[in-house]
């Protein structure tokens, strides 16, 4: 008996029957389509699985002319032979493999679960038949390339290939001021941000790969790099700061909606960005706008409410974006918390319903929006922020009620977010547990849910056939759970990573945490037993090597905020252990060096500065 197949995502239909089709040296790899230009990248990518994985070079033929003796597999895209766009069907018989789908994208898909089969059973192929579409059909990932990471071209190549192969199809880079606007050359300066070129290089990269490569464009809120500067400040609702949810804001954060002059700066910001991309949709923001009526908006606030002026703008930006052709994206986050203007919503945007706790209420949000008729996303996150590790617990529970919500309520997509809050600490491989889960229940829910998740991270993600990176991933990201302290949006070790040390003891308390120091005992423990596995991990490629040192980092940032926070919480009691501490400052200073040469290894310069130097601050507490 052969092991099972492990898919990803895992089709929902697949069965296998008696037998194999043992791959011959000499046939035809026969590409029959309407445009055969449109697929052949995916038939160059099966081309490369067969030689790569069952050791044959079959020549490549177009069209449906050759003798059927010669075939060895047929790659046919005809319109409306399956009935959902993106789906596929393939037959691996006794002496052929046939995949046909209605359009290049369904070709595609299915060439990689050939592909995924090809890796496993090599030139051996066991008699199939496997019928497959999708649950959604907009499955994303966001990247937060504004917090202080850019990746570099090689980096996002890398993830755009993975996300590809577990059948990803749109791709935003969240972007506050980190697109190379040539007309606003100040506020990228030091940011080392994206390029036209770039993003014109990446949009073909994705294209081939039937990504679609979304422009996502802070357009309201969240504009704080733009309107600390003075040729902008202007434009602010609140140039002197705000309050919000979470504090004092010292800086602006807001456009003012009421002021004709931040349309016009909006407009010059999407006549330069569009055109780069081949997307006719875009994500304009538009959420946690708090600060309404706070400052220059104050007046039409009071007279038709924060709700209205909210309205408003937004059916301005709507209005823009149109005009150019565009499909509007907008966080949905303040129009739902004035449902009774959410109907005024045009029904050609799209609404984009974000929350990141594992009981988030989908439930309620999305009949809402379906109530009302407008089109939505469900937007579930990586839980990776505020974490150095990851909560891998929370992070699939908040993408599984997302996935079954939007199922319910007919989401047109799933977006999976990936934030970089308070310095984007965490290495990427931290993410791919929440990547890969979103992939497969955004495939299909039914079949994907219960996933073995360590085993697909090793096959899918790490490559690693020591089978160790996918539990060590896993487990590193619930160390949280061990702390027996629950945060919203974030971790316990990240707070004391990164509250100053007079604070720890009064912030722990605040929280109602009775018995800090056992939890603190405990992640020791999940740390050590996470992590000690990594030793032992053998990868040979630059990447793996890459990922396999940045999750031994990871597993020493979290035992790092365990001593560091023991310390602390002692030190209130009025006792100070030196010797910990001068530990703790030799062990800080080590991170610290790893953390220059992780960080330049997948991402560009610009953002660094900002981000170690809160680590730097990390260490400084020790010298009190």
């Amino acid at each position: 008996m052969s092991p099972p197949l492990l898919l990803l995502p895992a089709p929902r239909q697949l069965a296998l029957e008696d037998g194999v089709f043992v791959l011959p040296k000499q046939r035809l790899l026969v590409v029959d389509a309407p445009d055969v230009q449109t697929v052949l990248h995916t038939a160059n990518m099966l081309s490369r699985a067969l030689r790569a994985h069952a050791e044959v070079t079959w020549e490549m033929a177009a069209g449906n002319g050759a003798p059927d003796d010669l075939v060895g597999a047929v790659l046919r895209v005809t319109p409306g032979v399956v009935g959902h766009a993106q789906g596929y069907s393939l037959t691996v018989a006794a002496d052929h493999i046939e995949l046909i789908a209605s359009t290049p994208a369904g070709l595609f898909y299915g060439v990689q679960t050939l592909a995924q089969i090809l890796s496993q059973v090599g030139g051996n192929l066991p008699r199939l038949r496997c019928v497959d579409w999708p649950d959604y059909a907009q499955r994303g990932v966001m990247l937060d390339i504004s917090r202080n990471k850019v990746p570099t071209l090689q980096t996002l190549k890398h993830l755009i290939d993975l996300l590809a192969g577990w059948k990803v199809n749109q791709l935003q880079f969240y972007t506050e001021h980190t697109f190379a606007y040539r007309s606003h050359p100040a506020v990228w300066a030091d940011a080392s941000p994206l390029t036209g070129e770039e993003i014109l290089a990446l949009d073909r990269y994705c294209c081939e790969r039937f990504i679609e490569l979304t422009p996502n464009q802070s357009s309201f809120t969240h504009m704080g790099r733009w309107l600390a500067l003075e040729r902008y400040r202007a434009l602010a609702e609140a140039p002197d700061g705000c309050d919000m949810p979470w504090g004092r804001e010292v800086t602006p954060f807001s456009l003012n909606p009421t002021d004709p002059a931040s349309l016009e700066f909006l407009s010059s910001l999407y006549d330069e960005l569009l055109p780069h991309f081949s997307s006719r949709q875009i994500n304009v923001g538009c959420d946690e706008a708090f600060d309404l009526g706070q400052g220059r908006s104050q007046a039409r606030v009071a007279e038709v409410g924060v709700g209205r002026v909210y309205l408003e703008f937004l059916l301005k930006l709507y209005r823009m974006v149109k005009r150019r052709g565009h499909t509007m994206q907008f966080w949905a986050d303040i129009i739902l918390t004035h449902p009774e203007l959410v109907p005024e919503i045009p029904h050609d945007a799209i609404a984009l319903v974000w929350g990141y706790s594992a009981d988030y209420p989908f439930d309620e949000q999305c009949a809402v929006l379906a109530h009302s008729g407008i089109p939505f996303y469900v937007c579930p996150g990586t839980s990776s922020w505020n974490s150095v590790g990851g909560r891998t617990e929370n992070a699939i529970n908040n993408i599984r009620n997302a996935a079954e919500n939007g199922l319910r309520y007919g989401a047109v997509g799933l977006l999976n977010t990936d934030w970089g809050d308070n310095g984007h600490w965490q290495p990427l491989p931290v993410s791919y547990p929440a990547f890969l889960y979103g992939a497969g229940v955004s495939w299909c829910l039914q079949a994907n849910q219960d996933m073995d998740l360590p085993a697909m991270l090793n096959r899918f993600a790490f490559q690693d056939s020591s089978e160790i990176m996918g539990a060590a991933t896993v487990d590193l990201g619930n160390v949280y759970l061990s702390t027996r302290m629950r945060l919203p949006n974030g971790s316990v070790l990240f707070e004391l990573l990164q509250r100053r040390p007079e604070q720890i003891a009064s912030w722990v308390g605040s929280h109602g945490i009775t018995d800090p120091m056992n939890g603190l005992r405990a992640a020791l423990m999940a740390v050590e037993q996470a992590a000690y596995p990594l030793e032992r991990v053998e990868i040979r490629t630059t990447e793996g090597a890459q990922e396999v040192r940045e999750l031994r980092w990871v597993a020493k940032m979290l035992r790092h905020a365990c001593w560091r926070g023991t310390w602390a919480l002692t030190r209130a009691r009025g006792v100070e252990h030196t010797n910990l501490r001068q530990e703790l400052i030799a062990e800080a200073d080590d991170l610290i060096a790893e953390f220059q040469e992780i960080w330049h290894a997948r991402n560009r310069p610009g953002g660094y500065q900002e981000s170690v130097a809160m680590m730097q601050q990390m260490r400084a507490d020790y010298a009190l």
